[in-house]
């Protein structure tokens, strides 16, 4: 049986290089993305080459940028023009093949064995897509083509900007192997650190260490990468269309000022929840469980979870059980910079549901449901700011409803997510 070949191609400097599409007189200096430092998202989510040589990196402040690039220019972002583009984008991947699927925003996967025989081979076809969008788009891309989608992604990563990489069953070791085990796909920080403490500082160490030990370590995950490193990946490419379960459901957002009192709490919890549910609601979906990620103004981050009795979909529920979480696990008065919500352990909302004893009040469970399926519909037809939860009204903490259409969160684990962070566990 021969070998698959799959492509992975991933945009450079994807939001970067579209906003320098509106903006050429920025194209010959340093310029990054990041979201607008007076309201404390002052994050960068993208920068272009230039900026890269000086040493900015994605996910760092806009002063430690500034620090290292004085001149760096900013422009804010742009979600729905990204997503506008990645599906041109993703409409050229489909001239070759009708197995696409998208990782994130600027990244898919496409498998092309049956197409060789119309195109020419993997890297003939991956040279022909670069040069499609880039001329017809005005940006460029990095390809990986492989026999597995893992290799593939490396391959894509291997190097950049504008090129393509062909990762073989003769070659792997030779080009993988050497790297530091941080570049390997899916291995994190903190899953790195481990791996030292162990003596495993480079990919080659994961493929050749003993995959029990790597289980008692890592868990399932020491398995999968022991796998993944020695190409052992059978994961198929979606076809297009092909929908892919949705994980979970989250909203986040870097509050204008520090959150310190109740009112503030409550006031940001029924603002998240509100969309979170919306969103829930909209994809069919209820949530078995109730995730809060809390960071304070020095960047300390907790995560925290609980179960639910019966899963919902309703904000003032999800608002409860986060409630809980921040009472139980963060000091009162300790100030809040950013709070993430999100819905987990996923379910059909059209599940049969037993209704348990111990749940809320059945009632007053119906009858808020009336009342947020209400809500959407109001603002279906007159939008996400035409009514909403008292609460919320008049804050100065910059919590408001987003839009339930807007699969911009990063919370969100759907197909297709916005993605602006740079791999981190």
């Amino acid at each position: 049986m021969r070998d698959r070949v799959i492509l992975h191609c991933d945009m450079n400097g994807f939001f970067a290089s579209v906003e320098l599409l509106d903006h050429p007189e920025l194209k010959n200096v340093p310029m990054a993305v990041c979201g607008n430092p007076k309201h404390r998202h002052g994050i960068i989510l993208a920068k272009n080459e230039l900026a890269k040589q000086a040493g900015v990196v994605t996910a760092e402040t806009v002063w430690q940028a500034l620090k290292k690039c004085p001149g760096l220019q900013f422009v804010p972002p742009h979600m729905a023009k990204y997503k506008h583009y990645s599906r041109l984008i993703n409409q050229i991947y489909q001239r070759f093949t009708d197995m696409v699927e998208p990782f994130s925003v600027d990244e898919s996967w496409l498998d092309v064995t049956a197409s060789q025989s119309l195109f020419g081979s993997g890297k003939e076809i991956a040279d022909t897509i670069r040069e499609t969008v880039k001329k017809e788009l005005g940006l460029t891309l990095s390809a990986g083509v492989s026999y597995n989608k893992i290799f593939a992604k490396m391959g894509s990563e291997y190097k950049k900007p504008d090129a393509t990489t062909v990762i073989t069953r003769d070659n792997y070791n030779e080009l993988l192997w050497p790297l530091p085990a941080r570049e390997m796909f899916f291995v994190g920080r903190a899953t790195a650190e481990k791996l030292s403490q162990v003596g495993i500082k480079t990919i080659g160490d994961i493929a050749l260490a003993d995959p029990k030990m790597l289980t008692k370590l890592l868990g399932k995950q020491g398995l999968t990468l022991w796998e993944y490193t020695n190409g052992l990946d059978k994961s198929p490419v979606c076809h297009v269309g092909e929908e892919e379960k949705i994980k979970s459901v989250g909203n986040g957002v870097t509050f204008t000022r520090d959150l310190v009192s109740e009112d503030d709490l409550v006031t940001a919890v029924t603002s998240l929840s509100d969309t979170v549910a919306g969103r829930l609601r909209k994809y069919g979906m209820k949530a078995f469980g109730v995730k809060v990620d809390i960071k304070d103004p020095y960047f300390k981050t907790i995560s925290r979870q609980k179960q639910l009795f019966t899963p919902t979909n309703l904000a003032e529920e999800i608002a409860k059980s986060a409630m809980e979480i921040i009472h139980s696990s963060w000091r009162s008065g300790s100030p809040i910079r950013m709070l993430t919500i999100t819905g987990i352990n996923l379910t059909d909302e059209d599940i049969d549901e037993q209704i348990s004893l111990f749940a809320a009040d059945t009632h007053a469970h119906i009858r808020g449901e009336k009342i947020e399926r209400t809500m959407d519909q109001v603002r279906e037809k007159f939008g996400s700011a035409a009514i909403g939860f008292a609460a919320v009204l008049d804050n100065d903490i910059g919590a408001y409803v987003r839009d339930y259409g807007d699969e911009d969160s990063a919370a969100d684990n759907h197909k297709v997510k916005i993605e602006p962070y740079e791999k981190e566990e």
